[in-house]
């Protein structure tokens, strides 16, 4: 069966996290997205997991279900954060952790217990070297699985430009064996990460890292096999192009880590213009915050555009309730907004069949023109974007100044 994966969110046990992040609410709003299989997240917090054991009941291999009737599924899933001395460095690596029984899960607590208070928050703070964590999540059951968080963002990642490595193997030294898959981040895109040899055995995945419901999916990846954690994880560690199919993607400029930049000035910058002025804010004249864009580019062996055989493509979207944000010229957050977006998933289907499958002439027969052009237009990838910095999220552009307050002639065609 073809499914949606996220497998990487938030629980509202995390800091700064809704507190509409539980369970029953995660699945309800992946039923909207159309996600299949949703990671439970933060199963290292002692509260959370005794709300997930109330919560779900086991269904298909190795995976959960809300009890009751509910098509989603779950998978356990945490991520921990790494905070330690190596090579006279202070490193700070996210990672996430895949679990597959609850029985499982508690070995894996007890062992991090070690490092760490769990309680403290849903992605609890480890002060020990990360390669610790993989050796304590395999001593736990050799079924588990660990990938490394949003590699690339600068403060908290393996390939950070702050507090990170340069290899897989600097990072976790013995245990870099286990390290089959990474996690892309929303600053950063599979096709930024072809340009690294290194990485041409590693699976590329992506996920929301969503701390609120809506957020749910704004990354995700695409599965053809059964519902089965085994038979997912084997398509992960061995990136099985027949079953792991694509990943659904944020434009990356889209990142709030994209570009270099600093925030307190509002200025940002690329790469090539960082190292014109040698790394300073040309304002303030401390240090600018190195984005992922030059990170990729000091770390690259290919040059940009480089396809390497074997690798797994991408989907670039822009969430709906953007498009619809834009086109009714309005904020994301706003009723009017989220009235429409529910409208057009009752009507149309999921969020991700809105977005990719569903006909043009169902677009314009059941959404305002504006809407269905603003989707047309992101398939299309006819927009502008302007890159995200020193976390500061960039902005996507569907439509020009122009554009405002009238429709185009396609539009006017298919108006309601």
């Amino acid at each position: 069966m073809r499914f949606i994966a996220d497998f990487h969110i938030h629980s509202r046990y995390s800091r700064a996290t809704s507190g509409d992040m539980e369970v029953e609410t995660i699945g309800k709003w992946a039923e909207i997205k159309g996600i299949g299989l949703m990671g439970t997240g933060d199963f290292t917090h002692p509260l959370y997991l005794a709300e997930l054991k109330a919560k779900l009941e086991p269904a298909e291999g190795g995976l959960f279900r809300l009890k009751g009737p509910s098509p989603v599924r779950f998978i356990l899933t945490a991520e921990v954060s790494n905070i330690f001395q190596q090579e006279g460095r202070l490193r700070k690596v996210h990672t996430l952790i895949f679990a597959p029984s609850f029985a499982v899960v508690d070995k894996i607590n007890t062992n991090l217990g070690r490092l760490g208070k769990l309680s403290s928050d849903g992605r609890p703070t480890l002060t020990a070297p990360v390669k610790e964590v993989v050796k304590l999540v395999l001593d736990s059951s050799p079924d588990c699985l660990v990938i490394p968080a949003h590699a690339w963002t600068p403060w908290f990642s393996l390939f950070g430009a702050n507090s990170g490595f340069d290899s897989i193997e600097e990072c976790f030294q013995e245990e870099s064996r286990h390290i089959s898959a990474i996690e892309t981040g929303l600053s950063s895109n599979p096709s930024m990460n072809w340009r690294l040899s290194i990485l041409d055995p590693i699976s590329l995945v992506s996920n929301s890292d969503a701390h609120s419901p809506p957020k749910i999916g704004r990354e995700a990846n695409v599965f053809q096999c059964n519902m089965d954690y085994w038979e997912i994880t084997d398509a992960l560690k061995n990136k099985d192009r027949n079953k792991f199919l694509f990943t659904i993607e944020f434009f990356p400029e889209e990142g709030k880590y994209h570009y270099d930049g600093h925030r307190n000035c509002g200025l940002v910058f690329s790469p090539q213009e960082t190292r014109r002025r040698k790394g300073l804010c040309p304002s303030c004249k401390r240090r600018l915050t190195i984005g992922v864009m030059h990170r990729v580019e000091n770390l690259a062996d290919r040059p940009e555009g480089y396809v390497p055989q074997g690798a797994i493509p991408a989907q670039h979207l822009v969430p709906l309730e953007e498009i619809i944000a834009e086109a009714l010229n309005q904020s994301v957050n706003t009723k009017a907004v989220r009235e429409e977006y529910l409208k057009a998933v009752h009507t149309l289907g999921n969020e991700f069949f809105v977005l990719m499958d569903a006909p043009k002439e169902d677009l314009f027969r059941c959404l305002p023109a504006r809407v269905a052009e603003g989707i047309i237009r992101v398939r299309e990838r006819r927009l502008r974007i302007k890159p995200g910095y020193d976390g500061v999220y960039g902005q996507v552009s569907i439509f020009d100044e122009g554009d405002k307050g009238k429709t185009s002639a396609q539009m006017e065609l298919f108006e309601r």
